[in-house]
C-alpha cells in the first residue's frame, strides 16, 4: 500500500480528509513492518506461511539481546523456520520445535545448506525434462492454456484418464482447492521426482512443490481464512516447478559460507518443549505461537501437505491437531485437559465467562459456539503449559520474545494475549521486561484496532545480570552481507 503524498499546490486539505489519510498511512506503515523485505528474500521465499512473522524482526532481536556466535537461540513454534534462516545467516546457533509436519519439513529443508547449487539445477533439469516428457507422449502438452478436453489431437477419446488422489486423501482437501489438471501435473512431476531419487535434492524439489501449489498451482486464496478462489483450469506445474528450484539453487550458492552454522529442526509439541531439549542449553527465545482465534491454522497447509503424503487420512489430520495448542473449535476434543492449568487464573476466567454470557445473550447455539468459551482456557493454559516446559533448558538469564496479538474473534469478546501471557509467565517465575508494539491492525469482526506486540520476558539467574548496551552493534554474518539493526533495536534491554 503506497503512504499518501500531499499535493503540491497549496489548497487546504479538509480536516476530515487529512485525519482520514493520517489513520491510513499509519495502518500502511504497521502493515508493512510484517512485510518480507527484498532483501531478505534468500532462503525464506522458499517456502512460509501467508502471516510468517518477517526475518527483519528477529534480526532487531537478536541485536536487542546482545547475542552472537557463542550463543543459542530457540524457537518452539518455528512454523517454516524464519528465526532458525534468520539465526543461520547471521551465524547463530539454532533450534526449532514444530509439530506440523509440512512446516516442520519445510524448515528442516530451508536450514540445510550443504546441498550443491550446481547438482540442484542438474536434477531440476532431469526430473523436468522426464516429467514433460511424460505429459507430452500423454498428449497434454506443456502450455497452461491448453484446453481440457480439445478437438483434433486432443479429443477426449485421445487422452489417457486424468491422475487423481486417492479417495481418503482427496477428502481431505477444500473442495475445488485444485483444477484436475494442474493436479495430474503435479502427480506426474512428483513421480518423476520419486524415479529421480535424489536425496536433499529431492528434499528440495518437494518443498518447491509445496511453495508452487500454493501460490501458482492451487485455487487456494488466503483472507482472514484459507478458501478457495478462482479456479486455475491448467498451469505450468513443471515450469513453475523448475523456476522454484532454480531460485533455491542460487540462494544456496549466496549462503555457502554459513553452511555449517548448525540449526537444528525439532518435530515435537511445544506444549512439551522440555522435553526434546538439552537441559540450560538455551540463551535466547523468539517466537511467534498461534492466536486465540478461529483459524484452523491446518488448513493453510492442507492442500501441499495432503499432495505430498504428508497427511493421508483423517486419523493423521486428528494427530496433527491433538499436537497442537488449542487455539480454534476445530482443533478441540473431549479428552483436552490444557484448561486445568488455568482453572483458576481470574483474567482468564473472566474471559471465558464473558464468551459464554454473550453467546446466551445472542442466542447462539451452534456446536462451535458453544466451545468458544472453553477454546480460550485450552489456549491459556497450553501456552502455560509451554512456559512450564520450557524452563529447565532455558540458560540463567535467557532472553525471549514472543510475537502475540489481541483477538475479538469470539463474539467480540476482546482478549489481550500479550497482558494474560506476561501474567502467566511471571506466575511460573519469569521476569516481565516489557512489552514493545509491533504493529496495530483493523480486527475484521469489529473494525477496532487491535495490537500485535512483543512481550518480553527474562529467565532470571542468582544473580541479577546487566547487559553492557555495546557502542555498535555486534558484527554478525559468515559469508553474507552484514546487517545493521534498525534504531528501535539498539534500544537498551
Amino acid at each position: 500500500m503506497a503512504l499518501y503524498s500531499p499535493p503540491t499546490d497549496d489548497s487546504p486539505m479538509p480536516a476530515s480528509v487529512a485525519a482520514s489519510l493520517t489513520v491510513r498511512n499509519q495502518r500502511a506503515a504497521h502493515a508493512d513492518r510484517n512485510q518480507l523485505r527484498p532483501q531478505d528474500r534468500a532462503v525464506h521465499d522458499w517456502y512460509r506461511f501467508v502471516l510468517s512473522f518477517p526475518p527483519h524482526l528477529v534480526r532487531d532481536y537478536l541485536h536487542r539481546f546482545g547475542l552472537g556466535p557463542q550463543h543459542t537461540v530457540l524457537d518452539p513454534f518455528c512454523g517454516t523456520g524464519t528465526t532458525l534462516v534468520e539465526c543461520k545467516k547471521l551465524g547463530l546457533a539454532s533450534v526449532g520445535v514444530e509439530s506440523n509436519p509440512m512446516a516442520h519439513f519445510a524448515s528442516a529443508v530451508k536450514v540445510n545448506w550443504r546441498v550443491d547449487g550446481g547438482d540442484l539445477r542438474r536434477y531440476a533439469d532431469a526430473v523436468a525434462a522426464a516429467a514433460a516428457k511424460t505429459l507430452a507422449r500423454q498428449g497434454f502438452g506443456k502450455h497452461p492454456d491448453l484446453p481440457l478436453f480439445d478437438t483434433g489431437a486432443s479429443a477426449p477419446d485421445a487422452l489417457p484418464p486424468l491422475r487423481v488422489l486417492p479417495a481418503q486423501q482427496d477428502r481431505l482437501l477444500l473442495k475445488n482447492s485444485i483444477s484436475p489438471l494442474p493436479l495430474h501435473r503435479t502427480l506426474v512431476l512428483l513421480d518423476a521426482m520419486d524415479e529421480q531419487g535424489g536425496g536433499q535434492a529431492g528434499d528440495c524439489g518437494r518443498l518447491a512443490m509445496a511453495k508452487a501449489l500454493v501460490r501458482s498451482v492451487g485455487n487456494l486464496k488466503f483472507g482472514p481464512e484459507v478458501g478457495v478462489g478462482k479456479a486455475r483450469r491448467d498451469a505450468p506445474v513443471v515450469d513453475l516447478w523448475r523456476d522454484g528450484m532454480r531460485a533455491m539453487a542460487a540462494d544456496l550458492d549466496a549462503v555457502r559460507g554459513c553452511a555449517d552454522v548448525p540449526a537444528l529442526a525439532l518435530a515435537a509439541d511445544a506444549r512439551d518443549a522440555g522435553a526434546v531439549l538439552e537441559p540450560k542449553a538455551v540463551d535466547a527465545v523468539i517466537t511467534s505461537p498461534p492466536y486465540p482465534n478461529e483459524k484452523d491454522y491446518t488448513r493453510a497447509t492442507r492442500l501441499e501437505s495432503v499432495i505430498l503424503g504428508l497427511l493421508r487420512d483423517k486419523q493423521q489430520l486428528r494427530q496433527l491437531k491433538e499436537g497442537l495448542i488449542r487455539s480454534n473449535t476445530r482443533g478441540v476434543y473431549k479428552a483436552d485437559t490444557d484448561d486445568q492449568e488455568v482453572a483458576d487464573h481470574p483474567q482468564v476466567v473472566e474471559i471465558a465467562q464473558a464468551i459464554e454470557r454473550r453467546r446466551q445473550d445472542l442466542g447462539k447455539t451452534s456446536g462451535f459456539e458453544r466451545l468458544y468459551h472453553r477454546v480460550a482456557r485450552l489456549y491459556f493454559g497450553g501456552m502455560r503449559r509451554h512456559l512450564a516446559s520450557l524452563r529447565p533448558g532455558l540458560k540463567p538469564g535467557a532472553k525471549l520474545a514472543y510475537v502475540v496479538g489481541d483477538q475479538a474473534s469470539y463474539l467480540r469478546v476482546m482478549i489481550r494475549t500479550g497482558a494474560i501471557l506476561a501474567d502467566l509467565a511471571q506466575s511460573l517465575g519469569y521476569r516481565l521486561v516489557g512489552t514493545d508494539l509491533f504493529r496495530t491492525r483493523p480486527s475484521t469482526v469489529t473494525g477496532e484496532q487491535l495490537r500485535e506486540e512483543v512481550v518480553l520476558l527474562e529467565w532470571p539467574r542468582a544473580k541479577r545480570w546487566e547487559r553492557q548496551q555495546p557502542t555498535s552493534p555486534p558484527a554478525f554474518g559468515c559469508g553474507t552481507k552484514t546487517t545493521t539493526p534498525s534504531r528501535a533495536a539498539t534500544a537498551r534491554w
